[in-house]
């Protein structure tokens, strides 16, 4: 007997990993947007047509900062930024990272995340990395926003790039951590909206420590040879 006749089903085919889902329709919120960082990826996701509202503490400030991005970028609070997306990109610095989500906890809740955090310390030596109590910053949000789906990506993107609008492609990678296969989807669909760039998947969020460590190590790479390094995944 065959195992056709014993009546199993066949295997269905594997996914073609490139295969992502249209995410254009999505509004995108980035708490942190007036940090060099925020500010930038809500720039160049904003040119790529995506709708964004940058996030700040400071409505005021965050209606100023984009009301120069221009692209249709609107300014809110934090908490109004993350109503009203359906991603929300988490660029706030290290120090305020528990504290911001914390607060934010309920608005949320049920919302994919993607946490861009890199835990650092500087010293004379210059950058090196942080450990959290929970692992990374991403399994810090993971446990702080449990009604929310946490992923992690966008860590080695050079800010001065991002906000240079001379630039047209921004040539790199963007490694993109997650639990389930249909958010780190979104999150590779969402970096590919930004031209030059695309989103590779790297694993689950136990393995996001090294994946944000390795901003130190691209600080030392761009301090010594005067670069704006990033990463290509090679064989891909």
């Amino acid at each position: 007997m065959t195992t056709q006749d014993s009546g199993s089903a066949p295997k269905p085919p594997a996914k073609d990993p490139w295969d992502l889902p249209d995410v254009s329709g999505l509004s995108v919120g980035v708490l942190g947007g007036t940090g060099p960082q925020g500010r930038g990826l809500a720039y160049r996701l904003a040119r790529a047509g995506q709708t964004v509202t940058l996030g700040s503490r400071d409505a005021a400030r965050a209606e100023q900062a984009a009301a120069e991005l221009g692209f249709g970028v609107e300014g809110a609070d934090n908490a109004e930024c993350a109503r009203r997306s359906d991603i929300v990109i988490v660029a706030v610095p290290w120090d305020g990272h528990a504290k911001t989500l914390q607060s934010l906890r309920e608005e949320l809740a049920g919302k994919l995340v993607i946490d861009c955090v890199n835990p650092l310390g500087f010293d004379k030596k210059g950058a090196y990395a942080l450990k959290p109590e929970e692992g990374s910053a991403a399994e810090q949000a993971a446990a702080l926003l449990p009604d929310s789906r946490v992923t992690a990506a966008f860590h080695h993107l050079s800010a001065v790039l991002l906000q240079d609008e001379s630039i047209e492609e921004i040539d790199t990678d963007v490694l993109v951590l997650g639990e389930a296969r249909a958010d780190t989807d979104l999150v590779q669909a969402l970096a590919g909206r930004i031209p030059g760039m695309r989103g590779i998947f790297a694993g689950r969020l136990r393995n996001a420590h090294q994946v944000e460590s390795l901003v130190a190590n691209l600080i030392s790479v761009n301090r010594r040879y005067k670069a704006h390094a990033g990463l290509r995944t090679t064989d891909v």
